[in-house]
């Protein structure tokens, strides 16, 4: 069994955009979306490199990288830590590009320079302050699913919580 849980897989594969953190040349930080994030294996995240230089180059010098994966109306997700690996060709380039396309609703093309294959070392829950005070996952689904409608007008229902209880 893997580091990834069955509600890690879920979220990942809902979500699609992954916010990534890579650590620059002079020590700063450098923090990129990733449309493309989805899961590679039990232990392992990948994404495409479509419009990523600094983020490839970052790695290609520092491995290190955090990804956080946050669902915005439930205010719920969770942060990977781990090491990428950047590949412009072979087995895992191909073998990405294959995934991406079944999992995503990115279609790969030629504007993909590079896969970025993750090993994850620590995942940990982000849940967003909302729930602070005992509020219910309904609760806080209302509130953002109203933000969203008056923000962009009519929008789906909202995404079921599981068996009433």
């Amino acid at each position: 069994m893997g580091i990834l849980t069955a509600d890690m897989r879920t979220v990942i594969t809902n979500q699609e955009l992954g916010f990534v953190a890579t650590v620059c040349p002079d020590g700063t930080p450098n923090l990129s979306p990733k449309g493309t994030t989805t899961v590679w294996d039990d232990d392992h995240l990948v994404f495409a490199d479509i419009c990523s230089p600094r983020t490839v180059s970052n790695l290609l010098v520092n491995p290190a990288i955090e990804v956080n994966v946050v669902d915005p109306i439930i205010r719920k997700g969770y942060r990977f830590k781990g090491t990428a690996q950047v590949f412009r060709e072979g087995d895992v380039f191909e073998g990405a590009i294959e995934k991406l396309y079944e999992t995503t609703i990115w279609r790969p093309h030629e504007r993909i320079h590079s896969i970025v294959l993750v090993r994850i070392s620590q995942a940990l829950p982000l849940v967003s302050p909302a729930y602070d005070k005992g509020r219910t996952e309904a609760e806080v689904i209302a509130q953002w699913m109203r933000h969203y409608e008056v923000l962009y007008g009519a929008v789906a229902a909202p995404p079921s919580t599981g068996p009433a209880s």
